[in-house]
């Protein structure tokens, strides 16, 4: 059955025919500007129905009344119609050398019902340049292809596949159970082989596919490869080095070029890993060092993690000896600063030792890495360190060269503090690296400097019913993109909810008594799961982690007492109230919820111990906006605006200025200010 399949491939593949463009792909091409004045040249193509794209365009910039010009009579003339320049303008044209640019047709109309294009000067009715579009010219669209075909006896099934450009695909409808070592997988020839390479999931992983029920994925095709370069699209399980599933690809789809670019970085150590779409690691082993580069497309206030893993039989986060690496764009260097990571959370004290992820020269130990070169360009931050093979001291571990090692990583955002924060992307599978000479370990790929995809952050819920006095706060995810992280560009991963909404607004009124029912943790010897509230004037929290000249500079109104070495020691810890993801839902796939609503229907929550009691009563020293938050972990809770008088919407509208209270005044004049 499977060997009927497979010449079912083969017969569609002798029917494609091939493309055999080189370069670039750029579009449809419509052929060369033919050249009359003012050094006009430059080739032009077709992006889609509405664009053309010169390039190598030239022109001089001397023409009286000049514009780019297009019209469907015989030939270039007054009959026609203006064309916007690459920014959109009608302006008289100013001078090109070598450019490629975009042009975008005006009101709707279209590169095949347009017989000509030129660059034209109104004032003396001439072409200084023209190009005519063929007849029956067919602009690049999005093509559709076939639904996979699905091997005999396999449950995978898809509507069919649509390429939108050159590189990115989407899948409707795909269902697929999601069991065994399977990829989607692309390549060259007959039908789909071992030969072939990973093609990055909707967010960028090269791990085991997950289960899927008829959602719509978009996919791109690895390192800027097109549409050309390949001949299938598969389902592929490697340990049976079978495709479950394929969809053949036809030559020379007439499809647009794809927007986004590949980046030209190579790295220069012989062995490289590709971790995920935007992130790669490539390393040498010489002597008793080893040299490591890190190259990830990330934001400039972000970091790259990777290291050891806690754990020798596979990738664990605790315990792990980990570089956290950035560019700091300010004094233009970068870091790999040494980390020991003993607790999924940021370094805190836990009574009286700090605890987390840690730097090393902060829990008494030395920064092992050696960092030689560092460099930020258009979004890719690439870094190269080095250390030694063998623990230099306890807080480390061993690079082997003797067997695989398991490795981590992850990136993510650096907090006010310029310490990471919760890991954005990670790894939910083992990792493993073979670090010796002797055996070749390479599958990078060029980066493609794609525009990140954008989603919306989840509405911010607003607590203002004046009759509310009571706050019952516990701990739940912090929602990802949508979450918290949609609010501030670091997160932790748990935020406070209250009264079951994630870290909302919060009105409270001067003059009137509250109280806030905490149930964050209670056990100061977890450095997850101790949170004891404060409010303070600073938007921030974690108060436990600042020395002790950084927390005396802070205003805390409610939620800590003074100990007799004048550091801060909280009151308000009560007992834990911890709302938790189903059994098997990734972190990483928060943002699938469109709403807040439907992602707190999908918490679990247990709760154990008595709330800790915080009353607050805020009063004229009180300003207009104050923050509640851990005293332990930053940035997990919200605004309190503090009024005189309730008002909706109020953290839409710019906040009223607190006003002072009114002296005593002549009781004949109170009942006239109450009436205005």
């Amino acid at each position: 059955m499977f060997l009927t399949w497979s010449l079912f491939l083969i017969i569609i593949t002798q029917e494609c025919s091939s493309q055999d463009d080189t370069g670039p792909y750029r579009g449809k091409y419509i052929g060369k500007l033919n050249s009359y004045h003012h050094q006009v040249s430059g080739e032009v193509y077709a992006v889609d129905d509405w664009t053309l794209l010169l390039v190598d365009f030239n022109y001089d910039g001397t023409g009286d009344d000049t514009f780019f010009w297009a019209g469907d009579s015989g030939r270039p003339g007054p009959l026609g119609f203006i064309v916007p320049d690459q920014n959109g303008k009608t302006n008289i044209l100013e001078r090109y050398n070598n450019e490629e640019i975009r042009l975008k047709l005006p009101d709707g109309k279209k590169v095949p019902r347009i017989s000509w294009f030129a660059v034209y000067d109104l004032a003396s009715q001439n072409a200084f340049g023209d190009v005519y579009i063929p007849e029956e010219f067919e602009a690049p669209a999005p093509r559709t292809l076939t639904p996979f075909v699905a091997a005999p006896g396999v449950a995978l099934s898809s509507q069919p596949v649509t390429f939108l450009d050159a590189s990115t695909f989407v899948i409707p409808d795909f269902h697929y159970d999601g069991s065994g070592e399977v990829y989607f997988w692309t390549g060259v020839g007959p039908q789909p082989s071992s030969r072939g390479s990973k093609i990055p999931d909707e967010d960028g992983y090269l791990e085991p596919l997950r289960a899927y029920a008829g959602e719509s994925l978009r996919l791109s095709l690895p390192g800027g490869r097109t549409v050309f370069e390949v001949d299938w699209l598969a389902v592929y399980d490697v340990r049976a080095r079978a495709a479950l599933g394929a969809v053949l690809v036809p030559d020379a789809l007439n499809v647009p070029p794809a927007p986004a670019r590949t980046h030209a970085h190579r790295t220069t150590l012989p062995r490289c890993k590709q971790l995920h779409r935007d992130y790669q690691v490539s390393w040498e082993v010489f002597g008793n060092q080893i040299t490591i580069q890190l190259a990830a497309f990330m934001g400039e206030h972000e970091y790259m993690a990777f290291g050891i893993s806690g754990s020798a039989s596979r990738s664990q986060m605790a315990g792990a000896d980990a570089a956290v690496a950035w560019f700091d764009r300010r004094l233009q260097r970068g870091l790999a600063t040494d980390y020991n990571v003993t607790a999924i959370a940021p370094c805190v004290q836990v009574l009286g030792r700090w605890a987390g992820v840690c730097r090393d020269e902060r829990v008494g130990g030395l920064d092992s890495n050696q960092v030689f070169s560092a460099s930020r360009e258009d979004g890719l931050t690439v870094i190269s360190y080095r250390r030694g093979l063998q623990p230099a001291e306890a807080l480390d571990r061993e690079w082997s060269t003797e067997r695989a090692v398991f490795v981590v990583w992850a990136l993510g955002a650096l907090d006010h503090a310029l310490e990471p924060a919760f890991h954005r992307v990670y790894p939910r599978h083992d990792v493993q690296l073979v670090l010796s000479q002797n055996v070749a370990d390479n599958d990078c790929v060029d980066f493609v400097t794609a525009a990140p995809a954008r989603v919306a952050g989840w509405e911010r819920a607003e607590l203002f019913d004046p009759a509310l006095r009571v706050f019952r706060l516990a701990l739940g995810p912090a929602g990802g993109a949508r979450g918290l992280r949609a609010r501030r560009a670091a997160a932790p991963p748990r935020a406070w909810y209250a009264n079951g909404q994630l870290a909302p607004d919060l009105q409270l009124r001067r003059g009137l008594a509250y109280t806030f029912q905490v149930s964050g943790g209670d056990d100061p010897h977890s450095a997850a799961l101790y949170h004891p509230l404060v409010i303070t004037t600073e938007p921030h929290g974690g108060l436990e982690r600042l020395a002790d000249a950084a927390q005396r500079s802070v205003r805390v109104l409610a939620g800590t007492r003074h100990t007799r070495r004048g550091r801060l020691s909280p009151t308000a810890a009560g007992g834990l109230c911890l709302g938790e993801r189903a059994a098997g839902q990734d972190a990483r796939r928060d943002a699938a919820f469109e709403s807040f609503r439907a992602f707190n229907r999908s918490l679990t929550w247990r709760c154990s111990g008595a709330p800790a009691l915080l009353a607050v009563a805020p009063n004229s020293t009180w300003p207009d906006r104050v923050y509640y938050h851990s005293f332990t972990h930053a940035d997990m809770g919200g605004r309190i605006f503090v009024v005189d008088r309730h008002r909706r919407n109020i953290a839409r509208s710019r906040a009223a200025p607190h006003r002072a209270p009114l002296p005593l005044l002549p009781l004949l004049l109170v009942p006239l200010l109450r009436a205005a």
